[in-house]
């Protein structure tokens, strides 16, 4: 069984404790011997404040900085090779601005002692960390080698090619750590071949449901040339979900998204990513969203507080309205905003409003042109439910009608749901099923287009349209 939240902590904690020891040993070796050079006496070894300080804040930014490059992402898919390569290129980053902004107003003898200064700290940072990392990550491999821990399987196929990857992967010496849970045919469900290795599940129209029946965390499509018309199908299922596809080699032409190519031992295939944005982007996407949340939070509280007091005066029922959305991956969740229609104005039937809405009160019509009604969904952001920018969380009563006229609209749940969105700034609230089709291609751009860059300049009209309140 795989907790990866505990194997997360464990690298937490041995990066952080390296950051540390190599900080005081560090320390230690500055006043030591380089000191002793510049000084012409021995430096008596005393823990300072700046020692201190350095030892409360030096290993939390390496760990931030950790966090940006993705390091903690796919925690139990480690290569040595590569996390050496990593670390290594971490740790030149990482010394570089510690040597820059900490160490470089250090009295020295001459400049020689930059260099030993440099790469003593080099040096030691990458050492301890590796190390660490390679004792942790050789311990987790040995266990996915001896099949002590794994990761739930599901093979898409049931014919020869679905059989002869099984069978590869099976009897691999040095097992990747997949555990076959069962298998689904394509077309015809014949469970001839691979029926006799592992159970057949259901059928390809239960996809979903298979996944979240078996807890399952990595796909394999292994399917024949003439099932290829149903892929795009299978695609659109997986990549709404956070696991790992394979697919086999001949299906490069067909496959859609970013693809790399990787070899699993004896059996090679292609990883299908559904990332994005690059690592780096998407991480400090997820910090902006956090930090700006937060301070906006703060900014806001006296607005807040007024804007209560006038829906409270102004009409009967709660500050803060609650509705189920359909968040990222497809799950619900609560989103929050202050309320700007009259206490039950749908009446258990949802219904979308209009400009000349009779529902929405007074200060409502304010709230919406100025989008200030959205203020309680900086706690939905801080939580993980929503983005700053991102498409527009829907219900599913009207996801289901979307989707009958555009099917592609659920690749939108790859990314979390936003606060504001390129078709939000251009066309506001949506009154009906068409105004909703109307925004999807922006928000089909977002999704194609995403980047930093794209998410400022969408932030930056909607504080334009918020000021000139021509929002609906």
């Amino acid at each position: 069984m795989m907790n990866r939240k505990w194997q997360v902590a464990k690298y937490l904690t041995l990066d952080f404790s390296a950051a540390a020891i190599s900080w005081t040993i560090f320390f230690i070796y500055r006043k030591a011997v380089i000191e002793p050079q510049r000084f012409g006496i021995d430096i008596p070894i005393e823990f300072t404040n700046r020692y201190f300080l350095g030892l409360l804040f030096i290993p939390v930014l390496w760990i931030l900085f950790y966090y940006i490059t993705g390091f903690y992402d796919n925690i139990y898919r480690r290569s040595r090779l590569l996390e050496l390569g990593q670390t290594f290129l971490t740790s030149v980053v990482g010394v570089v601005v510690i040597f820059f902004t900490l160490i470089l107003d250090d009295y020295i003898h001459s400049y020689k002692n930059y260099y030993q200064l440099f790469f003593t700290l080099f040096g030691l940072h990458f050492g301890l960390t590796y190390l660490f990392r390679l004792i942790l990550t050789t311990r987790t491999i040995h266990r996915i080698h001896h099949r002590k821990i794994g990761f739930n399987t599901l093979l898409i196929g049931s014919n020869e090619k679905a059989e002869k990857v099984y069978k590869e992967m099976s009897g691999q010496k040095r097992p990747a750590g997949n555990l076959f849970i069962g298998f689904i045919g394509v077309k015809n469900n014949d469970d001839r071949l691979l029926g006799q290795y592992i159970p057949q599940l259901g059928k390809i129209n239960q996809l979903n449901e298979i996944i979240e029946k078996n807890n399952i965390e990595e796909v394999i499509i292994a399917i024949e040339t003439r099932e290829q018309e149903r892929l795009n199908g299978i695609l659109t299922v997986l990549e709404n979900r956070q696991i790992t596809i394979w697919g086999i080699p001949d299906l490069y032409d067909f496959l859609s998204g970013t693809v790399k190519t990787t070899a699993i031992y004896g059996s090679p295939l292609i990883k299908i990513s559904n990332g994005l944005m690059p690592t780096w982007q998407a991480k400090v996407k997820r910090l902006l969203d956090v930090v700006l949340s937060i301070v906006a939070s703060i900014i806001f509280l006296p607005v807040f507080i007024v804007l209560a007091m006038l829906i409270k005066k102004s009409s009967k029922g709660p500050i803060i309205y609650k509705q189920e959305r359909v968040g990222r991956f497809g799950e619900p969740f609560k989103i929050y905003k202050l309320r700007s229609m009259v206490h039950g104005a749908e009446n258990g039937t949802p219904a979308l409003s209009s400009e000349n809405d009779e529902r929405i009160t007074k200060i409502g019509r304010f709230l919406r042109k100025t989008h200030l009604d959205e203020i309680p969904q900086f706690f939905n952001v801080i939580k993980g439910d929503m983005s700053l920018v991102g498409p527009r969380p829907e219900r599913q009563f009207y996801i289901d009608q979307i989707v009958k006229h555009a099917p592609y609209y659920t690749h939108l749940h790859k990314l979390r749901p936003g606060i504001t969105s390129w078709g939000q700034v251009k066309y506001g609230y949506a009154s009906n099923v068409e105004e909703m089709l109307e925004r999807l291609p922006y928000d089909m751009i977002y999704l194609k287009n995403i980047s930093l860059y794209i998410d400022f300049k969408i932030l930056i009209y909607t504080v334009m349209v918020a000021f000139k309140a021509n929002g609906k």
